[in-house]
Parts: C-alpha cells; sequence; structure tokens
C-alpha cells in the first residue's frame, strides 16, 4: 500500500538523518526579518546565506521539510497539479558531498524508501553554454546512467536545448536523460546565465520527474511529450541544484574551492506519484478536504473539480497562516490571508454551501497537520476563531452588496417590462430573471418582454461604492440567473476609464491640505507628504495622525503627534521608506466615496469625519486592494511616486506638546 503524504515527510527525514544530516526546524511562513518577500516561498529561502558561505551551526549536512506559500500562481489553481500552498522536502550539502552521494540517495528514497516504478523516473541535465565557457554537466548525467542501469533500466541520453525543440521532437525508445538549456536546468538568484548576479554562486541543476502515461499528455495543445513539456504527462518531483560556480567581476564564470547541493522535492508531487495518481488533490493532504466538501454540498468532485480544488488549497493556507498568528487586514500578509479566504467562501457559495463552513473544514485540515512541530504552529489553537471570525465578515460585505445587486436586478426588470409591454416580444426561456434573484414572485415569466439587464455602470458602482469586486459581480449574476446587458464588460471599462480620466484631470480638490498653490512642485510636495506619514504610521507608531502642515514649492512642512524627539536611527529609517517608495514608482490614484464606505470599509486616514461631507475623495498610493497610503484628501497630487525624486528630512522639532513638526525637501 502507498505511503501517505505524513509517511513521506516521516520516512524523508528519517531516510536522510541515517545519512548524518541534521534534521532542522522549518520557517516560518511569515519570515519577521525578511522585508523582500511575503512569505517563505521555497525550501531554501530560509537557508540562503548558509548557501552564500555563512556557516550553520548544525553543521554541512541539513535536511527539513518546510511549509511554503507562493500566490503567483494563484490564477492557476484549479488545475490537477497547481497549489497556493505546498511543503518542500529538502536536503543540503554545505561543502560536504557533491553529485554522486546526491543523486544516488535521491535515487534510493524515492525508489527503495518510497517505492516508485523507477521505470518512471526521468531526469534532466544542464546542456552548457559555449558562450560562458561552462560545459555540459556530463558528470551529472554519467551517475544518473549509472544508476539507472544499476536497476536494470536503458537510460540513454539525449540533447534537447530549447524546450520548444522538445515540443516538435518528442522522445524515442530508451531515452531517459535529457539536456537541456540554462531556462531549464540552471539556477542563480536571476534566473539564466545571462542574469546571474556578480560574485553569485550558481550552477547546473538536475531535476527529476514522473511519468503519468502517454495518455496525458494534450499533443494538440502542448506539442510532443519530453519531460520540460508544459503538458500533464511528466510532473516534476524534486530539483538537485550543484552550486558549482561564481560568477566574476568581469562576467565570466569560475569553479567554486567550496560547492554546495540544495535539493528540493514537492511533498504534495512525491504523494501523487506515490499514488500514481495524475492530479495532487487526490492525496491524503488534500482529498479529506475534497470529501468533506462533497459532504457539505451534496455535489460530486467529479463534477465540480475546480470550484473544490480552489477552496481546498486556499482553507489549507489560511490555516497554516493563522496557525502561526496572522490575522486578515488590508495590509501585506494580512491582505493575502484576507484574500484566500474570501475566495475560498466564494467558490463554496458556487457550491452552495451558504452556511458558516470553517469549523468543519478546518478540523478536517487540522487532522493532517498535527505532526508540524508546535515551533511553526504557534497558535494553533486560536487559527479557527480567527478564521471563523473573518468568514462571518465576510459574509455580512457579501449580504451588502448582494442586496445591492438584486435591487439593480429588479430595477432593471421591472423598467424593461413595463416600459415594452405591448411589443409582442417574447423573453427566450434561458433570458428569464429568476424569481429568487429578484425577490418577486411576480418576476417576469414566458410571457413578458425581453430585458436588457444589470449594465456594466451599475456593476461598476457596486465595487466603487459598496467594494463589491466586478468578478463577484459577474459570478453571482450567472449564480443566480440575473441578466447582464450586451455590453456589460464594456460598459465596465468604460466607467472605469471615465474614474482613471478624473484622477489625471483634477486640479482642485474639497480640502486644500495645507498648499500654496497647486503648481507642479508643490503638487510634488503634497505627495510625499502622504508618504512620509505612511512612513511615520510603519516605522514609529501607527497612531500618528496629521496635526497640520504647510507645503510650498521649495518645502513641505508635517505637524503630527508623537510625545518623544526623534533619534537620528528613526529619521533616516524614515526617510529611507520614502525613498524606497519613490524609487517603486507607485501608482497614485484617487476617486470619490460616501463617507462611511471610504472610513469604514476601505479604512482611508482622515483627521475630521465629523466635518467631511457626505462624499469625499480618496487618494490611494499603490497598489488599490493593499495601499502604501490612502488618505481623505483633495489633491492634486502626482500620478507616480516616481516623478518626486530624491526625498530628504532637514529638521526634526517640537512644535507644541505632544506635536512634532519635520520640515523636508525634494532633491
Amino acid at each position: 500500500m502507498a505511503m501517505n503524504a505524513s509517511e513521506i515527510r516521516q520516512k524523508y527525514l528519517e531516510f536522510q538523518e541515517k545519512k548524518g544530516h541534521k534534521v532542522i526546524a522549518p520557517a516560518p511562513l511569515v519570515l519577521e526579518n525578511d522585508p523582500t518577500t511575503l512569505f517563505t516561498g521555497s525550501g531554501m529561502q530560509p537557508l540562503l546565506r548558509f548557501l552564500l558561505g555563512e556557516t550553520h551551526p548544525d553543521g554541512t549536512r541539513l535536511t527539513d521539510s518546510q511549509p511554503c506559500l507562493r500566490l503567483q500562481d494563484i490564477d492557476d489553481v484549479g488545475d490537477p497539479r497547481h497549489t497556493t500552498v505546498f511543503e518542500m522536502l529538502g536536503n543540503w550539502s554545505l561543502g560536504d558531498y557533491f553529485k554522486e552521494e546526491q543523486i544516488r540517495n535521491c535515487f534510493e528514497f524515492l525508489t527503495k524508501e518510497i517505492g516508485l516504478n523507477p521505470e518512471k523516473i526521468y531526469v534532466t541535465c544542464f546542456i552548457g553554454s559555449e558562450k560562458y565557457g561552462i560545459p555540459r554537466d556530463d558528470e551529472a548525467a554519467k551517475i544518473w546512467q549509472e544508476v539507472f542501469r544499476d536497476a536494470g533500466i536503458e537510460a540513454k541520453i539525449v540533447e534537447i536545448g530549447d524546450a520548444k525543440i522538445g515540443d516538435e521532437r518528442g522522445i524515442k525508445d530508451g531515452e531517459r536523460i535529457f539536456f537541456y538549456n540554462d531556462k531549464e536546468n540552471w539556477w542563480s538568484r536571476g534566473g539564466g546565465i545571462e542574469t546571474t548576479p556578480i560574485g553569485d554562486p550558481c550552477g547546473p541543476d538536475s531535476e527529476i520527474f514522473y511519468d503519468f502515461g502517454e495518455d496525458k499528455q494534450d499533443v494538440e495543445k502542448f506539442g510532443k511529450s519530453h519531460p520540460a513539456s508544459d503538458g500533464a504527462r511528466f510532473m516534476e518531483i524534486g530539483n538537485q541544484v550543484f552550486m558549482q560556480y561564481k560568477r566574476n567581476e568581469d562576467g565570466t564564470f569560475s569553479e567554486l574551492e567550496k560547492k554546495n547541493v540544495d535539493f528540493g522535492a514537492g511533498l504534495e508531487r512525491v504523494a501523487a506519484a506515490a499514488i500514481d495518481s495524475f492530479d495532487v488533490f487526490k492525496i491524503s493532504l488534500l482529498y479529506p478536504i475534497i470529501k468533506k466538501l462533497e459532504e457539505l454540498s451534496g455535489k460530486t468532485y467529479d463534477n465540480n473539480t475546480d470550484e473544490m480544488r480552489i477552496i481546498a488549497d486556499h482553507l489549507r493556507g489560511a490555516y497554516l497562516l493563522a496557525s502561526q498568528g496572522l490575522a486578515p487586514s488590508n495590509k501585506a500578509q494580512g491582505y493575502a490571508l484576507r484574500r484566500l479566504i474570501r475566495r475560498a467562501i466564494l467558490k463554496a457559495l458556487d457550491l452552495g454551501i451558504a452556511q458558516d463552513f470553517m469549523r468543519e473544514t478546518i478540523s478536517t485540515i487540522e487532522k493532517e497537520y498535527n505532526s508540524l512541530p508546535d515551533s511553526i504552529l504557534t497558535n494553533r489553537e486560536n487559527a479557527l476563531s480567527i478564521l471563523e471570525k473573518e468568514e462571518h465578515a465576510f459574509r455580512q460585505t457579501l449580504n451588502k452588496g448582494l442586496k445591492e445587486l438584486n435591487k439593480m436586478a429588479r430595477k432593471s426588470t421591472f423598467e424593461n417590462f413595463s416600459g415594452s409591454r405591448g411589443s409582442g416580444v417574447r423573453q427566450h426561456e434561458d433570458e428569464r430573471v429568476s424569481p429568487v434573484a429578484t425577490g418577486r414572485d411576480d418576476a417576469p415569466r414566458e410571457t413578458d418582454e425581453i430585458s436588457k439587464g444589470l449594465s456594466g455602470y451599475d456593476l461598476f458602482k457596486l465595487q466603487d461604492t459598496y467594494g463589491f469586486p466586478f468578478e463577484i459581480s459577474v459570478e453571482e449574476a450567472f449564480r443566480q440567473n440575473i441578466k447582464l446587458s450586451e455590453n456589460y464588460k464594456k460598459e465596465f471599462k468604460e466607467a472605469l476609464e471615465e474614474q482613471r480620466n478624473r484622477s489625471k484631470t483634477a486640479s482642485k480638490g474639497m480640502f486644500k491640505g495645507g498648499l500654496e498653490d497647486h503648481g507642479e512642485q508643490t503638487t510634488k510636495y503634497h505627495t510625499a507628504t502622504h508618504l512620509l506619514l505612511a512612513a511615520l504610521q510603519k516605522h514609529i507608531d501607527s497612531s500618528i495622525c496629521q496635526k497640520g502642515s504647510n507645503i510650498t514649492a521649495d518645502r513641505l512642512r508635517f505637524d503630527f503627534n508623537l510625545d518623544h524627539k526623534m533619534t537620528p536611527e528613526e529619521i533616516k529609517t524614515v526617510e529611507d521608506q520614502v525613498n524606497e517608495w519613490i524609487k517603486e514608482d507607485l501608482k497614485v490614484s484617487f476617486d470619490e466615496y460616501d463617507k462611511d464606505y471610504a472610513k469604514n470599509t476601505l479604512k482611508a486616514h482622515g483627521q475630521f469625519w465629523e466635518k467631511y461631507p457626505d462624499k469625499l475623495k480618496v487618494y490611494t498610493v499603490g497598489d488599490f486592494e493593499n495601499p502604501t497610503s490612502r488618505e481623505v484628501c483633495g489633491g492634486p497630487h502626482v500620478e507616480h511616486t516616481g516623478a518626486l525624486g530624491t526625498f530628504k528630512i532637514k529638521k526634526e522639532e517640537s512644535s507644541s506638546a505632544g506635536v512634532r513638526r519635520i520640515k523636508a525637501v525634494l532633491e
């Protein structure tokens, strides 16, 4: 009987320990001291500094099983093998063993310990680079050939080069070891050979693939099958990186005296290969969630694969993040958690699961992660309450948006029904608005006239005023049989473009914000002031707010609440943060919102809510869903922060009791 995922994880760590590796604790998904990334996204990420030369306290042979989370491929979740959450089985040699021992141990683990059929294993190696004098990795290929020969398998070596060539060529009988170019089989922090950073270690890698059978390949879509194809026949289950070179100052490459090995195998993919399943969602870490969803919805996985895969993946990620103490929010990692939860809830609605479903599904996930150490899941006892609270809050938001959606549907239906009565044109059966959707017992039926439908301008209003995203509105409309106008996509884009044009041409606002004039330089200082406040809130005190400002074409002056004089280190931190945001060339946009929505939903920063009118203008710097700054403001502002130049704090002083003042310039 095939091992389940938890058994494979345990077997791997025991196997590596027997081979002299020290089992180290995995890193948290949220790395506190790494501002370069939201989450731990690879098994090697927490060990990068040791691979770059720093001595590890636990020695030169290390192993772990590292939970990872990547949101780059979130839109691909729903196919048989993409997940945002995955676990990497890893082992490392820091100047210890190299290719021979690594390749042989890897093959032994997969075939002897896990029981994979060696006939189904294929591998790739680096073809070399004549331009940079890097030879073909014949060393790794020959070791693989010997390993396969010992298992009684013929393993011919073939050069492919570019994967596109493989799409046309395919593979021939006996071929098992494939040479590809640096797009497939080279590792550096910059990607390929050309983009390898100066001074960095780098080198060829050797990837391991499992063969699920020729019948899984869609030849018309992906071409003929070969390991580096995008098709479904072969799935990468592991990768061995051999760090044997460094890039020199002149761009050339030379051999390292101290060579490293970095091996990573996706636990989910190894587990899928162990049960010979093309679908990673059939493994023990995910399929119990699927079965629970079938139970809750009364629907089958075979007929609802996309929705159930997304829910299973997203809830697993949400549980792991919440178990590490992360709470949903509108910024950074908290927003990513919120996005996972809300996408899962929306897909649950597609399955007809309208009731709160966190409790039963999360309890299923908890069982599969009992073996993860408390040093990682530091807050597992509170995870469920965190997730249930967010679910409850989002369902309230959904209810408001759905009510407005249905109001629009009723209004559209009534206007078209009453305005065109007597035209003699009947509505087709599949175009009728359902009584459930509109909430009316007398909704138009077979004798009623054609409805033009809930327009793209209406959908824009739902997003702009109620925070109800366009995609959700469309999904709900289809789910409830609410008719949309024929050109709803075009109308939505037109409304969005109108908003952007207003932002570009705006020169006057409701509140002057201390501006001397609306000239180009003054406008730049105005935007810099928003960045300054955001930096103070981020690095000094989140409760800091504006107490006054005066902005001219020559400088900005900004007053804010703080009970101490800022240290030189604090001043530099704030200054550096503003300049970093300027360098990122963040987009600056605005629109008008209802006051309540701006305050409570958008969480815009404002000082005089009781004095603001019912409609007000809000400026956002950066991504709309995860803004760097969001303030009630009359403008004007630049369109991108890159236009500001270099931000320099000239003076920090007392303004009055409990209020500090910063004077700054743009150079």
